[in-house]
């Protein structure tokens, strides 16, 4: 049967490994849109991103900051946690090197990190996203 995750560890589960999150947003004539996202959980709880500030998923932000993230196991017995919450755009170039610098250590290593966070954080091209919970649904052992 499954079981609800604490805040602790949903926290630790988002975090854990590569795990990527499956971003959705509202396209401006209201069709869904769902995206792979690399993010970093901080120690407050909002998750954090960069994107292209001109891209389909920075203007949806821009437009209405409402948004889903969720990341899941896929392997049984299954886990899955589910954040609704408000996403800014930030435009600050040191947040932005933090923010993809961290992505990049996350998902590419540490070996390769600063090279996805210089890649990553033009000022003139790149948008820092930070999410902030609203609501989040998360369960583990679903197949149990």
């Amino acid at each position: 049967m499954a079981e609800p995750m604490t805040t602790d560890e949903w926290h630790s589960f988002v975090s854990e490994g590569t795990r990527t999150g499956m971003l959705g947003v509202t396209r401006a004539d209201g069709r869904p849109h769902v995206t792979p996202v690399w993010f970093v959980l901080d120690d407050d709880g909002d998750l954090h991103f960069t994107t292209a500030t001109a891209g389909l998923k920075g203007r949806a932000i821009a437009r209405d900051g409402r948004v889903c993230l969720t990341v899941d196991d896929p392997h049984p017995p299954y886990a899955f946690v589910k954040i609704e919450g408000r996403a800014t755009l930030g435009s600050d170039p040191d947040a932005l090197l933090r923010w993809a610098t961290a992505a990049g250590i996350r998902y590419m290593g540490a070996e390769r990190g600063e090279e996805f966070g210089r890649r990553n954080s033009d000022p003139a091209e790149e948008s820092t996203v930070t999410i902030h919970p609203t609501g989040v649904v998360a369960f583990r052992g679903v197949s149990d």
